[in-house]
């Protein structure tokens, strides 16, 4: 269950929630018409000081003066009570006014006391602070007589002075018998309270009389003490002695002061050889813009002391013999002082608003609301008004509630009031601009139309053109909360009538402003520079072209002074120029001509120099007689006087600098000025000590420098500029180098704090202070970011940290590609990869190498580069039979990586168009010839045949004819008939049948030969091979015969182990991977031989009728 606290204080919020969209407060206009209208409650604008002290032998003068609509009456209360002012005589109030007048007839210590002053009107009261009246007072010295003060040498003194009691405090000093003031030193001074101290008393201090003497402000008296009288017993030697505090005493005190005020600290101290004084504070230096030590460095003395000058500060005194210290404890206290002062609140009925009062202090103020200078909780209640401790808050307030609000803070130290009124005004819309006024203005500029209004509640004010159309707000238009309407480019379209009308609930009023767009005033043939002799005429020429609406006047100056014209002078002027007769040395200078409309106005100026008869143009004389002036922080005005120009006009001058600290005795360009200025300011940098000369420049060349000014010191700074260039890079793979600009001393020893951590990772900054402009990072990752950062520090502070940038460690060779893949299609190679798993580095790019491979021949290599964001390459092939391989590596700025290899794979399945036609086979007893048609590469395409011994045996195969194969007719057309195949020549088939009937001869001798019992060895029928006399035909057939008749077609085949391996003649065997290999050629390795039962050892072989073969083929 909540308490009715908690109630109470959600209540409480809820209204603070609802009031917190207050209504701003109306802000009434100074207009007289509107002041003279508006009623309003009392406003005190003038009154006597709190702590008023008046002089007894002048009249008495307590203001008080207000203001309000109607005149405010006036009544004054004395020490809290009402103060009748008509029933005393010597009292005077001044009309329409509150301010009072006491004749003193020597009794004016009769109205010393408290006054305050209230003026009220029917809208309420104000009141005025409370004014502490009091007369001021010049007592009398008491008489007495003072023994003579009798003293050993060495030791110290205090003369007391003691002055009466004066109001104010009078000011006192110390004179001697002869009216002349006491000598002070660090031996002998007087203090706060007005002694005169003596750390050691000296024989010659009795040579004199000593007298305290007090001046009172107010009455302007001088009052003497009786003298004293000083006897110094002398000794031989004066013993030396250690400090001994005369004021103040003891080893520790205290003090309080108020904020705003001085604080005065005094140590004077006793001891031969004199003490020396020295301040400090403890934990801090003292502030040394307002500490001032006086007094001998007796008195510390801060100005316009503030919280923190709180604290314990030492004196020490110290001479040879020792030191003493003495701690005061400094406490400042406040009296209150504004926050947020209260402020007059104009509300409309039914509106919000609040009054707040918040002050600071010490102790903290408490705060008292009044109304109308009653207590605000003995006052008429209000349902439409709530108090919040600092705040008031008023809501939907209503007519007659306007009243005058006081706010009283306070504490021990002293009080602040304020008064604010809340005033209820409804007030129909009232224009406070003259009526249909007209506004001329220029094509293209930017426009405003005034249209000032009041009215309460605050009106809503709209603007309209030709009393047509909706409210002008958008676009070019733009209307402010006072009532101006912008038009932000005046064109000619935009003349016209606009009307602004202001309206609330109690009426409406409205306005009208004519807009006019003229042309601009232009100076179209400016008038130029000109160089003529002695006695000749000079014409500048000035055409004007201007809106025709708009009267012009064009005036002639010469060096800003204008021109006097006269019907018989040298000089003379048209609409359109300026001319003048027999010119002379003195017509030097510069001509201007301005052309002036009532709206705007333009101006152009040309340099005239005559020249002397004979005399040729040089180069300008030195500029003299440079100043220094207005000197600042960071710039000063240098004034010269320029030289002579040597009969061609100074175009320009050139300011250059030196500094004795950074590079003494160079001379460097600062700033280029017209020729015609002769006092320019110059931008500065802290902390150089510049001097300046002026070098001047025409179209001859330039003058000699001229003689340089005195030295100027700018102030020191700390950097205020932010070191640039700042960047991070890798000189090596396991380093970064972190560069930046050196930047603006602005003070001495300027150095660099830099900083830098892993990026993405929550390090701690590492950081080094350097005077270079660069710092090396060792022993780091390869390519890791870094974030960095930099700051410019010297002797006065630091510069704006700068933004954080990236860099990167050194960079390596990047690995090989994340993968290289190839996809091969009948004409084109399409290549694919991704960058590196580590790239090491920034990638800059890839590098593909590549070659035909064909068998074991290599073709040339041939290189392409690719840039970074490019990861695939399409190839042409040169013919869908070649093939490739690839080398792909990445780069880095260090280099190519690892290199990523792959070959493009054999075009099998991919050519369905390529074939093998009209095999024909042409038998002998001992060969066959094979021939064939196809339309296969002829660079890359060898061919297999495969054959059998008949019909129901395996499959034999050939070895592999790989080559050129030349044809007379194209490759690959099988509508081209070949050349006619030698085969069926009738010589060629002359020539095979004489060789066969030999090789029948041959094999009868050898049949007769075994028939009688001989026999040939395993051995040496395996040394028999299969002779394959390859007739390269250009018709593409083979032919295959054997040396002997006796021997089969058919061979045998040593394996890689030596052994001999018989062919299983299997198809199979071959087509599906059996022993038969291939070399990288694409030859076929093995050889054949004839299937033969195991038991036989040796027996007759004939050869068989050799059947048809098949063909196989494959591709490299």
């Amino acid at each position: 269950m909540w308490t009715q606290e908690r109630w109470a204080a959600l209540a409480v919020l809820s209204i603070i929630l609802l009031l917190s969209k207050v209504v701003a407060p109306i802000e009434v206009p100074l207009d007289p018409k509107i002041q003279e209208e508006l009623k309003q409650p009392p406003t005190i604008v003038k009154q006597s000081l709190k702590d008023y002290i008046v002089d007894p032998r002048d009249n008495i003068i307590i203001e008080c003066e207000a203001k309000g609509k109607p005149v405010p009456t006036f009544q004054w209360r004395r020490n809290g009570k009402f103060f009748n002012v008509g029933k005393d005589p010597r009292v005077i109030m001044r009309s329409r006014s509150g301010t009072l007048e006491i004749r003193s007839s020597g009794k004016s210590e009769d109205y010393e006391g408290e006054y305050q002053c209230l003026a009220t009107n029917e809208f309420g009261t104000a009141i005025s602070n409370k004014i502490l009246l009091r007369v001021s007072k010049s007592p009398l010295w008491p008489k007495e007589v003072l023994e003579p003060v009798v003293v050993r040498e060495g030791e110290s003194l205090v003369l007391p002075c003691n002055p009466p009691p004066g109001l104010p405090p009078p000011e006192t000093f110390w004179m001697d018998s002869f009216i002349m003031p006491i000598p002070q030193d660090k031996r002998v001074s007087m203090g706060l309270n007005g002694d005169l101290f003596f750390s050691n008393v000296l024989a010659k201090d009795a040579t004199t009389d000593y007298s305290c003497t007090a001046r009172f402000e107010f009455t302007h008296t001088i009052q003497q003490k009786n003298p004293y009288t000083l006897k110094v017993t002398t000794t031989r030697n004066i013993p030396e002695t250690q400090p001994t505090f005369l004021s103040p005493k003891g080893l520790s005190s205290s003090k309080i002061v108020l904020r705003g005020e001085q604080l005065l600290l005094e140590c004077i101290a006793a001891g031969v050889p004199t003490p020396t004084i020295d301040w400090f504070k403890r934990g801090a230096d003292l502030p040394s813009t307002k500490v001032k030590i006086e007094n001998f460095s007796k008195t510390l003395r801060i100005f316009n002391v503030s919280e923190e000058d709180s604290g314990d500060y030492t004196c020490m005194a110290s001479n040879k013999i020792g030191s003493i210290r003495h701690s005061v404890e400094v406490q400042v206290k406040a009296a209150p002082y504004w926050l947020d002062k209260p402020t007059n609140l104009v509300l409309a009925p039914e509106e919000n608003g609040r009054l707040v009062c918040r002050a600071r202090g010490n102790p903290k103020p408490t705060i008292e609301w009044l109304v109308d200078g009653e207590p605000i909780e003995s006052s008429v209640p209000n349902p439409n008004r709530q108090v919040l401790g600092d705040t008031i808050l008023f809501h939907s307030v209503q007519i007659g509630s306007s009243s005058v609000y006081q706010c009283n803070a306070s504490n021990e130290h002293g009080y602040l009031l304020a008064n604010a009124f809340v005033n209820i005004l409804d007030l129909a819309p009232r224009m406070l601009g003259p009526k249909n006024q007209l506004i001329k203005v220029i094509e293209n500029n930017r426009t405003l139309l005034d249209c000032p209004f009041f009215g309460s509640p605050f009106p809503l004010l709209r603007w309209f053109k030709n009393g047509l159309g909706s409210g002008l707000d958008g676009g070019q238009y733009k209307v402010y909360h006072n009532g101006t309407l912008e038009i932000k480019q005046a064109r000619p379209e935009d003349q016209g009538t606009y009307t602004c009308v202001a309206s609330n609930i109690l009426g409406k009023m409205e306005n009208q402003v004519r807009l006019e767009v003229k042309e601009p005033t232009r100076i179209v043939r400016a008038p130029e520079h000109v160089t003529q002799p002695k006695g000749s005429m000079v014409r500048f020429h000035c055409r004007v072209k201007h809106d025709p609406s708009l009267p012009a006047t064009v005036t002639w100056l010469k060096d800003d002074k204008p021109l006097s014209f006269s019907w018989i002078g040298r000089f003379k002027k048209d609409e359109e120029s300026l001319t003048i007769h027999n010119v002379n040395p003195e017509d030097g200078g510069t001509y201007t001509c301005t052309a002036k409309t009532e709206i705007d106005e333009d101006s152009a100026s040309a340099r005239l120099t005559v020249t002397v008869c004979c005399s040729l143009p040089g180069r300008p004389d030195p500029p003299q007689d440079l100043e220094l002036s207005d000197p600042s922080a960071r710039s000063v005005r240098l004034t010269w006087v320029p030289g002579n120009e040597n009969n061609s006009p100074v175009t320009h001058f050139l300011v250059q600098f030196e500094e004795d600290r950074w590079e003494p005795g160079k001379w460097q360009n600062l700033s280029i000025f017209d020729g015609d200025l002769n006092s320019v300011n110059l931008q500065l940098s802290p902390f150089v000590n510049y001097q300046f000369r002026v070098i001047a420049i025409n179209a001859v060349g330039q003058s000699q420098p001229s003689l340089a000014s005195a030295r100027y010191q700018t102030s020191g700074a700390s950097p205020d500029v932010v070191p640039s260039g700042l960047k991070g890079w890798g000189s090596k793979k396991s380093n970064m180098e972190i560069t930046w600009q050196n930047t603006e001393r602005n003070g001495p020893n300027l150095r660099y704090v830099v900083s830098w951590r892993r990026k993405d990772t929550e390090e701690e900054w590492d950081s080094i202070t350097t005077t270079r402009t660069k710092h090396i990072i060792h022993n780091t990752d390869t390519y890791v970011p870094y974030e960095i950062k930099i700051q410019a520090v010297n002797d006065f502070g630091h510069s704006p940290e700068s933004n954080i940038v990236i860099g990167y460690s050194g960079e390596d060779k990047p690995g090989a590609p994340k993968y290289f893949r190839i996809q091969r299609h009948t004409d084109v190679v399409h290549l694919k990869w991704d960058k590196p798993l580590e790239p090491n580095g920034l990638l800059i790019g890839y590098t593909l190498q590549y070659h035909t491979v064909n068998g074991t021949q290599v073709g040339e290599r041939k290189v392409k580069s690719f840039p970074a964001n490019v990861t695939e390459y399409i190839m042409n092939l040169p013919n869908r039979f070649t093939r490739f391989k690839f080398y792909l590596a990445a780069r880095t700025q260090v280099g190519a990586g690892e290199v990523y290899a792959v070959e493009s794979p054999h075009f099998t399945n991919e050519a369905p168009n390529v074939k093998i036609w009209n095999l024909t086979v042409d038998a002998n007893n001992d060969y066959a010839n094979v021939s064939w048609k196809h339309n296969f590469s002829v660079d890359s395409s060898e061919f297999v045949l495969e054959f059998t011994l008949d019909s129901k045996s395996q499959m034999h195969l050939s070895r592999a004819y790989k080559g050129t194969l030349d044809f007379t007719g194209p490759a690959g057309d099988p509508n081209h008939p070949l050349q006619e195949d030698i085969a069926t020549q009738g010589w060629f088939i002359g020539l095979m049948c004489a060789v066969a009937l030999l090789v029948l001869i041959l094999l009868i001798v050898c049949f007769i030969k075994r028939s009688r019992g001989g026999k040939y060895p395993v051995t040496e029928k395996k040394d028999l091979s299969l002779d394959a006399v390859d007739h390269k035909d250009q018709d593409g057939s083979f032919d295959y015969h054997s040396d002997e008749d006796n021997k089969p077609l058919q061979g045998s085949q040593t394996s890689l182990d030596g052994n001999v391996k018989e062919s299983d003649d299997s198809l199979v065997d071959y087509g599906e991977g059996g022993d038969g290999q291939f070399n990288e050629d694409g030859s076929f390795i093995g050889q054949y031989t004839v299937k033969k039962d195991k038991e036989e050892t040796e027996g007759n072989e004939s050869s068989e009728a050799t059947s048809p073969v098949n063909v196989i083929y494959s591709l490299a």
